[in-house]
């Protein structure tokens, strides 16, 4: 398949990515685009780790590098790769290569499941009880970076993104699933894998992640067994249910304290705790520092680039 594109090559897609990007995005953060599901980001400098929740989604840089840690892992990857995340995963992410002169420039184009399960099933559609890591990084590919391209162009038309865009969107993960590791990938998209219930399960303790977490019935809601749950939720995430819970808990609790301006207390049982006190040892764990002393770090950070 690569060979139509044979005056082509990696670099020269890169550089036409990042033209474009830094175009749309002139100042450093995360850019919102008229594609609904295309976000761009640059950033001029290094950076201090930045705890988030991964969406399901293609991550492609065209400049610079990243480090994305998982639970304790961390998964580097640059212009020559791109990073899938298949299902939302808390990860530390730091920006490894970056400077005023040659900025950090990415994209990401976040997965639709339906458009993922449709050409998953076209492609392959046999079950398989395969489950495999959240985040795949695979090498770029010209097929790939031609589609990419051809979205991003888009954006210099806009009356042609109604119809065009959704077509670009699903070439750009049919290559994707595709790629290196597609068949992992595709799992996600299966019903009845066991990459789907881990998917399932996912979704229900992010949504009632301030509520007491039992296995066995979050198990049942799955239809998986405990064991079962346990093992491929920890293949898949690198942690257990309850770490992952936790990590939720306080991420979300880190956003309250900056945005609604909260003292801790009240936050801690917000999003489930019962101890301000264990609230306030496990935050300081997961982020270096205390609530109060976080979020003065936090805001000062902030003032401080703008």
């Amino acid at each position: 398949m690569e060979q139509l594109f044979p005056r082509l090559t990696i670099s020269t897609y890169q550089q036409e990515l990042a033209r474009l990007i830094q175009l749309h995005a002139p100042i450093d953060g995360t850019h919102n685009t008229a594609i609904a599901e295309l976000y761009f980001r640059r950033a001029s400098s290094e950076m201090e780790p930045t705890h988030t929740v991964n969406m399901p989604s293609l991550y492609v840089i065209v400049q610079g590098s990243k480090i994305a840690t998982l639970a304790g892992e961390n998964i580097r990857y640059d212009s020559a790769t791109y990073m899938v995340t298949s299902v939302h995963l808390p990860v530390i992410g730091r920006i490894t290569d970056a400077s005023p002169q040659l900025p950090y420039l990415s994209l990401q184009l976040t997965l639709n499941p339906d458009v993922l399960l449709e050409i998953a099933n076209k492609i392959s559609p046999q079950r398989s009880r395969e489950t495999g890591r959240g985040i795949l990084v695979n090498t770029s590919t010209l097929s790939l970076l031609d589609a990419v391209l051809r979205l991003v162009q888009l954006l210099n038309t806009p009356k042609d993104i109604p119809m065009l865009a959704p077509l670009t969107i699903r070439e750009i993960f049919y290559r994707v699933l595709q790629g290196e590791q597609g068949a992992l990938l595709r799992q996600f998209a299966l019903a009845g894998s066991y990459a789907h219930g881990i998917s399932e399960a996912i979704h229900l303790i992010k949504r009632d992640y301030s509520e007491p977490l039992v296995i066995s019935e979050l198990a049942k809601n799955v239809s998986m067994s405990p064991t079962s749950l346990h093992k491929h939720f920890k293949r898949v995430t690198g942690m257990s249910p309850l770490q992952y819970q936790k990590i939720i808990r306080l991420q979300t609790a880190r956003r309250l304290l900056i945005m609604e301006k909260l003292d801790a207390a009240t936050v801690s049982f917000r999003v489930g705790y019962e101890s301000p006190s264990q609230f306030s040892r496990e935050y300081a764990r997961l982020f270096g520092r205390p609530p109060i002393s976080d979020v003065k770090h936090l805001r000062d950070s902030l003032y401080g680039h703008q």
